[in-house]
């Protein structure tokens, strides 16, 4: 008998006897180290447990948790402020009066207007983004997000450029049709459009790449047009996402300023938004200016919690 063979008549001996008919292990079983089936832990490096290793586990290094603070305070200082500063004695007096209902009821118009239009266009557009391969999808795809980056203002003088009255399309807009866009009401809904229907587009094209196209294959094998299961198949599919992008172009619509004022003016009662009436009153009467301001941020905190569940989950 080797020496290799001594631990095994060791153990033989002290059971009773050989082990017959059975394969001598030679190595680890794969149920080794199972917490349940033999009482131990999984062991890391030098017998440590592995338990409690991973980046949750651990501290926070110091020279991440100090930017990370500061990055925080950055942020919630300004928010702050609002709440300390905020002339709340005065403030259902500033919210009631007529200038400030102007500016929210031409606000909440123009943005539910433009939000519609952004449905209206930007949900066919995601569907083209998404379903189909032309030559220059990659392109279009960035020019469609160009306005999330680009400056509003330069969004603005591009939007005159185009659609005033001596623009590119504006031009013809005046002579053949009377249609005059610049510096009235439907002009605000333009601006708005335009610096919203990003928003909308990418939200509904990452719904539908992540829904299943096989539904809207079975439909159309069982006879139906290819408009008939976007309709009856596709849209209550990507309904949550459409949701959610119809929100996001509400909000930014709501808080559009550059292009507003660059292509619209700002005259009130007719396209004096409510980021415009701020930035006015800021100049005459700031404690008006802050409660707009309020009414603007509890907008915007709004829409945050109802896109919570979407977006701040984790799996």
């Amino acid at each position: 008998m080797t020496s290799g063979d001594e631990p095994d008549a060791a153990a033989d001996t002290l059971e009773g006897g050989p082990r017959r008919g059975r394969v001598r292990k030679t190595g680890p079983s794969r149920h080794e180290g199972r917490r349940g089936e033999t009482g131990t832990r999984p062991r890391g490096p030098r017998g440590r447990t592995s338990y409690g290793r991973g980046p949750r586990g651990r501290g926070v290094p110091l020279p991440l948790l100090l930017p990370a603070l500061l990055g925080l305070a950055f942020l919630i200082l300004p928010l702050l402020a609002f709440l300390v500063r905020a002339p709340w004695s005065t403030l259902p007096d500033q919210l009631t009066s007529a200038e400030v209902w102007q500016a929210l009821r031409l606000s909440l118009v123009c943005a539910t207007s433009a939000t519609l239009v952004c449905l209206v266009l930007g949900v066919p557009l995601a569907w083209l983004l998404a379903r189909t391969d032309f030559p220059g999808r990659s392109l279009v795809r960035a020019l469609v997000t160009l306005p999330l980056v680009l400056p509003p203002v330069v969004g603005g003088v591009a939007l005159l450029l185009a659609l005033g009255r001596n623009g590119i399309v504006g031009q013809w807009l005046d002579s053949w049709f009377g249609i005059t866009l610049p510096f009235t009401t439907t002009g605000v809904v333009v601006a708005e459009t335009f610096v919203a229907l990003p928003f909308l587009v990418i939200s509904v094209e990452g719904t539908l790449r992540a829904a299943d196209p096989r539904y809207e294959e079975a439909a159309t094998t069982l006879g139906a047009s290819r408009f008939t299961a976007f309709r009856r198949v596709t849209l209550p599919l990507i309904a949550p996402g459409i949701a959610a992008g119809a929100v996001l172009a509400w909000a930014r619509a709501l808080g559009e300023f550059g292009a507003t004022i660059t292509f619209a003016g700002n005259f009130p009662g007719r396209t004096q938004t409510m980021p415009l009436a701020v930035y006015l009153a800021l100049q005459n009467n700031p404690e008006a200016a802050i409660a707009l301001s309020l009414v603007l941020l509890a907008v915007s905190i709004a829409v945050l919690a109802g896109l919570r569940d979407r977006w701040m989950t984790t799996s």
